[in-house]
């Protein structure tokens, strides 16, 4: 079987969707698989028209000798993709880790409600609206649709897709060799970290609000802030207004990086309000850092309360500051959650999550 993968990111770049696709590069070949990747990065330094028609052009030469296309998101690769599967009269599977309409309209259009109550409301703003449309179409005409989480799964469903073309399989990380740590981190301890694009729904901004506030118990917490995004310019500020000092934002690092930084923290939050199937989530297990996340997406499906991490509220400060209080603090808290947290990590293997992906790949040749 010949596979073309649309991918809009791919390391060094970091996310989900970058560290999927270098998995299913190396692994799918194992089980029969011949793997090309068309990269949305290559044409990035166009403009918008004339990148997406390039990639559009890119993928119909490369898809002539493919058996199967398969997009990795339902917009920037899976439009294009689509076109050109029709053209080929190749058959399309797309996977989707999130809802790209809501995620525009959080960062372009002043979109304000959470991802569950936007997929059930109308939009008044015209370009969300498309976005809806366009990411629906593509979904609809699509084989198969591939998600991450049970959670992910009925917000496709709320778009019109039928519950039996929507397949759930966990994403799986892979044990990253641990780079070096960025430079002139605080020294002072608990080190918190958090990492991600420096978007609205990440909660950056609620986080050092949490960390101020837990300062007044252990009044030598620092943060360290990776990830890059728009919104970096405004949180820098803020973190200087509330906490003055012992925080760190330390850019984009790769997926070594990260890990190394996962290895060196006291814990991990993540202050999301909205998850798919986080695979920092799982990069943390796989550590061993504790950690504290939102109840939010598909985060219970990582996390299990109490056992394996920590769950708190979304928009909570008080309990998210009480969680980071009581990780610091308590004793023997941080050490069992280390242990349940890395034989939890299991669950989330390469080896089931390629074995099932290449069974729903080869059934729709």
């Amino acid at each position: 079987m010949r596979l073309l993968i649309a991918t809009p990111l791919y390391p060094p770049e970091l996310g989900g969707p970058a560290t999927y696709s270098k998995i299913l590069e190396e692994e799918l070949p194992k089980h029969g698989i011949t793997v090309a990747l068309v990269k949305f990065t290559d044409v990035k330094r166009y403009p918008k028209g004339i990148r997406s028609l390039l990639y559009f052009f890119t993928l119909l030469r490369a898809g002539k000798d493919a058996d199967l296309i398969f997009a990795l998101d339902p917009v920037s690769t899976g439009l294009p993709s689509l076109m050109a599967a029709k053209l080929l009269r190749k058959p399309l599977v797309l996977k989707i880790v999130g809802d790209y309409a809501w995620e525009q309209g959080k960062q372009r259009f002043g979109i304000s409600s959470s991802l569950d109550m936007f997929v059930r409301e109308r939009q008044h703003s015209p370009l969300v609206r498309l976005f809806q449309q366009v990411q629906t179409y593509v979904a609809k005409e699509a084989k198969t649709v591939i998600v991450p989480s049970e959670y992910l799964k009925g917000i496709i469903e709320h778009w019109g897709v039928a519950n039996d073309r929507i397949t759930v399989i966990h994403n799986a990380v892979t044990k990253e060799n641990a780079g070096t740590l960025p430079k002139d981190l605080p020294q002072k301890r608990p080190r918190i970290i958090s990492v991600g694009r420096l978007v609205p729904w990440k909660g950056m901004g609620g986080l050092i609000d949490a960390v101020a506030d837990a300062r007044q118990k252990i009044p030598d917490a620092t943060l360290i802030i990776a990830g890059e995004g728009p919104d970096r310019n405004d949180l820098e500020a803020y973190a200087k207004a509330r906490l003055r000092d012992g925080y760190q934002f330390t850019g984009s690092l790769d997926n070594g990086e990260v890990h190394a930084l996962l290895a060196s923290a006291d814990m991990l939050v993540l202050n999301s309000s909205y998850e798919g199937l986080s695979h920092l989530l799982i990069e943390a297990m796989i550590e061993g850092t504790p950690t504290i996340a939102t109840a939010v997406g598909g985060n219970g499906e990582v996390i299990t309360d109490g056992v394996d991490g920590m769950l708190v509220p979304h928009g909570d400060r008080t309990a998210l500051a009480d969680a980071i209080v009581a990780l610091a603090t308590e004793e023997g808290l941080a050490e069992r959650l280390h242990f349940a947290a890395k034989e939890s990590s299991k669950r989330f293997s390469v080896k089931t999550m390629i074995e099932q992906t290449s069974k729903i790949l080869t059934e729709n040749v």
